[in-house]
């Protein structure tokens, strides 16, 4: 799934595979409960300016990414779902992270979790035998999955949807991950410079209604499309 912003454009892809939970994870309703972030050496020079780790470190210390990670257990602490996703960096003209978020958030509203049986002579010690569905899918639910919204200040001011040109002059940015309930799932600082408090508190305020925005244009383009592979 492609998304593009001004000038900056981004896919994302979603792989499921079937695998044993190693994790086996004994609250109930629960699938696994790791979330692992790789970045290539690429985006992270595009992304952090070459601090290597560091955005993969703060995607790590979110777990689940507001995923609901019970859809993803087929049989619980035995089986369950992988998700695997691919983030492509087409072109970048600043704003990389928030095109990056919003396509991964539309991917992941087009993908379909397969209806898997479950043999019912399974034994409760073995591992049990699934028969994964070619035809059936269950829509998976994107409600939690919140978008990524980035303001740069520069100068005085700050900057929402910033090109690369005026990312070269910023002091410092924020990166303000935001779901549709409006609350902050992760916030990560660019740039030397400080920030004061009051101006952080500004700038969160404005990047949720920018969030609400995003969202509704992002909810728009998928019932638009959805509506046109109905009719084909």
């Amino acid at each position: 799934m492609r998304i593009t912003i001004t000038t900056t454009s981004a896919a994302a892809g979603v792989i499921l595979e079937e695998a044993v939970d190693e994790i086996g994870d004994t609250r109930r309703g629960r699938g696994g409960d790791e979330l692992s972030a790789e970045l290539s050496a690429a985006l992270q020079r595009c992304l952090l300016g070459g601090k290597s780790g560091a955005a993969a470190v703060s995607m790590n210390n979110v777990s689940g990414g507001g995923i609901d990670l019970s859809s993803l257990s087929i049989v619980e602490g035995k089986v369950c779902w992988d998700l695997y996703i691919d983030g492509l960096v087409v072109s970048s003209d600043g704003n990389l992270l928030d095109s990056l978020g919003a396509a991964i958030k539309v991917a992941l509203s087009n993908t379909g979790i397969p209806k898997v049986n479950v043999a019912a002579s399974a034994s409760s010690d073995g591992q049990p035998e699934v028969d994964v569905s070619d035809e059936e899918f269950l829509q998976f639910d994107t409600s939690g999955v919140p978008v990524v919204v980035t303001l740069t200040k520069v100068g005085r001011h700050y900057i929402v949807d910033a090109t690369s040109e005026e990312e070269s002059q910023m002091s410092s940015a924020i990166s303000v991950s935001i779901n549709r309930q409006g609350r902050i799932c992760g916030l990560t600082k660019r740039g030397s410079a400080g920030l004061d408090p009051s101006v952080i508190l500004d700038m969160i305020y404005v990047a949720k209604h920018v969030s609400e925005q995003l969202m509704n244009k992002l909810d728009s383009e998928i019932s638009a499309a959805e509506a046109c592979e109905e009719e084909s």
